[in-house]
């Protein structure tokens, strides 16, 4: 019998509550609070006049309506009166005359805090752009404005969680340490930014640390040691100010020194936990402000009000798992019980964001431990027999309440291989594809890395604009890889993307169909060499990519009281046992070691080179293994004799394409099927030939 876990109530009952609540909705923002309005510098063409205004939103929030009582803790986070309240900034980027407007605003969903940059293309469009916060738990984050044109990160001020009796909430949590040496202190980071919870105590009995000397990404751990409580601290030290330092509890300091060939974990009891999916509603509630309100409850006018007719949620990476787990809640449902958003594009984001559950690390990128891919990863229902789950899917909530926006997602090859994507598209079992619903377009880019790499020709070219360095992994201090950056862009596809989503959602016109790897066309197959037909290439050891070295989808025991199928609750393991580890499929691979089954790119279809969506750790902890979430490129040789010297069984660049007229020709022809297919747009076509003409390829 499969395991099902005793906190997840059927989701037919869970809907039905939200569409019956009987409780009038108060979720909304009261009062905006504009800090700064400034113009900014039109292009050379003269463009539509356009002006920055930032500022904070107040919001607060009813517990008992159904729509925020998913939130976890949110009962412990109320105000004398019963409310919820937050403080939210954000950034609103508008016409300076509405009537230039085009009616369309982008919401976008900012990065660890960071802006997403404007797109210039909408800009000249009269698109609105709102950026809003959302997480929490950004320690970084001030509320001081931008000085000298740098920009601070957003930050979302919300409740901290107390218990019925007033006195603090308490669990226990772990951080991570690795790639450190010498006797300094080391902060405990999740990718970038602090672990946001603190010990309780400074007592080092009070908690546990360990060194391991390895790890795998299946989570086989081997030689970890327990570190004795009396040979660290919780304090800041350093060669000048020796062990045990100076009380701190953000850091950790050893008698000896770290070393920088292990791993190092603590597990400490620690109190106060955000009540971190306030994010999920603050953000829904600045999008409808600013979509629907004339103005605030004091009478502040809203910028834009009357002005939006639609508008599209945006997010990249971390940010685009924000909004499908936004969605998968149920938040698209505003307060009216239409929907706030007319479409959603989660860009290069396979799985739902870790946030609405106590001590949640949202800042987490799916390392060992890191939570995220519990529960449906998929759209439509589908049941979940690896890990006994019930059958669900994203769009749940959504299509009960009539709420679902109509959803474009797109990834490279990083997403499969480090961002554990492809039990979205096949399940946890891997034995067939699961079906799109019609709201849903899915696009692959083949071989790229996360976000796509710097484009251009001479990118691929040893000696010219490859650089001779590995990639930097990104994570949580994780390395080089031993390959150098992979160039395959993502700009082009992308702009194209743009204007058939904004063309769907504004005036109904059908995008292209999805195109992605399947099972059904022979073009995935479990994640190692021999499966995906990967030939032997000069630089890369003989066996790679082995069957361990994806980072696989891990099945763990986040506690009893856990909601894995919704990703709430109270995660009690610190860290997880593991229970099992799903299989893992990755696109099948032709001859020259570049993957089937995507969008066309002119960079792919006239090759200069194998563009992998993985690399390997060149040193430290993680050496050998698969390097974070970074591509790689393996360059072609230039003449048959150089690839016969070293081995190498992919044509040269003068087999393929004789010289470098030949080549400019393929990037021709390539560029005209890509435009025929719609996934370049005519002026990016005709750049490429350009730029594939200026390069040196072959010259």
């Amino acid at each position: 019998m499969k395991r099902q876990n005793a906190l997840v109530k059927p989701v037919a009952a869970l809907l039905g509550a939200l569409l019956l609540a009987s409780v009038p909705a108060q979720a909304r923002v009261t009062r905006i609070v504009i800090d700064e309005t400034k113009p900014l510098a039109t292009d050379a063409s003269g463009g539509i006049p356009y002006e920055q205004i930032a500022g904070r939103a107040f919001g607060e929030l009813d517990p008992r309506v159904s729509g925020n009582a998913i939130i976890q803790d949110i009962e412990l986070g109320k105000d004398a009166d019963g409310k919820v309240r937050y403080v939210a900034t954000f950034v609103l980027t508008k016409p300076v005359d509405n009537a230039k407007a085009s009616g369309l605003m982008w919401h976008e969903v900012p990065n660890r805090g960071l802006r997403r940059p404007n797109v210039v293309q909408e800009r000249a469009l009269g698109d609105i752009d709102l950026t809003s916060a959302w997480q929490g738990d950004n320690a970084g984050a001030t509320a001081v404005r931008a000085t000298a044109g740098v920009e601070l990160p957003h930050w979302l001020k919300l409740p901290v969680a107390r218990g019925l009796d007033g006195k603090p909430v308490t669990g226990d949590v772990f951080g991570r340490i690795v790639n450190r040496s010498g006797p300094a202190s080391q902060p405990l980071i999740v990718q970038t930014n602090p672990v946001p919870y603190k010990p309780v105590s400074l007592d080092t009995r009070a908690s546990r640390l360990v060194s391991r000397v390895a790890e795998s990404t299946r989570g086989e751990v081997v030689g970890e040691s327990v570190i004795s409580a009396t040979d660290w601290a919780w304090a800041k030290c350093d060669a000048a100010n020796p062990f045990p330092g100076v009380p701190d509890a953000t850091q950790i300091c050893l008698k000896n020194g770290f070393d920088g060939n292990k791993l190092y974990q603590v597990v400490f009891n620690a109190a106060d936990p955000y009540v971190l999916g306030v994010g999920f509603a603050a953000w829904r509630d600045v999008g409808v402000f600013f979509k629907t309100a004339r103005a605030d409850d004091a009478g502040t006018p809203n910028p834009v009000a009357s002005v939006v007719t639609h508008s599209i949620g945006r997010g990249v990476s971390q940010s685009g798992n924000f909004l499908r787990g936004w969605l998968h809640l149920g938040f698209n449902q505003a307060e009216g019980g239409g929907p706030v958003h007319d479409g959603l594009w989660p860009i290069i984001a396979g799985r739902r964001i870790a946030l609405n559950f106590r001590w949640a690390q949202p800042d987490g990128v799916l390392e060992l431990y890191q939570a995220g891919s519990e529960g449906p990863q998929w759209w439509q229902p589908h049941p979940d027999p690896v890990r006994g789950g019930p059958v669900g899917g994203i769009l749940d909530r959504c299509s009960l309440s009539k709420t679902c926006p109509k959803i474009m997602e797109h990834f490279g090859s990083a997403e499969v291989w480090a961002l554990k994507l492809t039990p979205e598209w096949v399940g946890t079992d891997a034995k067939a594809d699961l079906p799109l619903p019609a709201n849903v377009r899915r696009y692959y880019i083949a071989s790229s890395n996360h976000g796509g790499g710097a484009g251009g020709f001479d990118t691929s070219l040893p000696g010219v604009g490859l650089p001779a360095t590995g990639a930097v992994c990104p994570g949580n201090n994780y390395g080089r890889g031993v390959l150098p950056a992979n160039p395959v862009p993502h700009t082009q596809t992308v702009n194209a993307l743009r204007v058939h989503f904004r063309n769907w959602v504004m005036r109904g016109t059908t995008p292209p169909a999805s195109r992605y790897p399947t099972l059904a066309a022979g073009q995935l197959a479990p994640a190692h060499k021999a499966a995906l037909g990967f030939p032997t290439l000069p630089g890369l050891r003989a066996t790679v990519p082995e069957p361990d070295f994806i980072m696989p989808v891990i099945d763990y025991d986040w506690g009893p009281q856990f909601n894995a199928a919704d990703g709430s609750g109270v995660a009690s393991n610190a860290p997880p046992p593991i229970r099992q580890v799903l299989p893992m499929m990755a696109p099948r691979v032709d001859a020259d070691g570049n993957e089937l089954g995507g969008v066309p790119v002119v960079l792919l279809d006239a090759p200069l080179g194998t563009y992998l969506g993985w690399n390997i750790t060149a040193a430290g902890f993680h050496q050998g293994q698969i390097c974070d979430y970074v591509g790689g490129m393996l360059p072609f040789a230039k003449t048959a004799d150089e690839r016969k010297a070293s081995g190498d069984p992919r044509l040269s660049l003068q087999e393929r394409y004789g010289s470098h007229d030949g080549y400019v020709s393929a990037v021709r022809k390539a560029a005209a099927n890509a435009v025929a297919q719609g996934f370049l747009l005519a002026d990016d076509a005709a750049a490429l030939v350009r730029a594939a003409d200026a390069s040196a390829v072959l010259r």
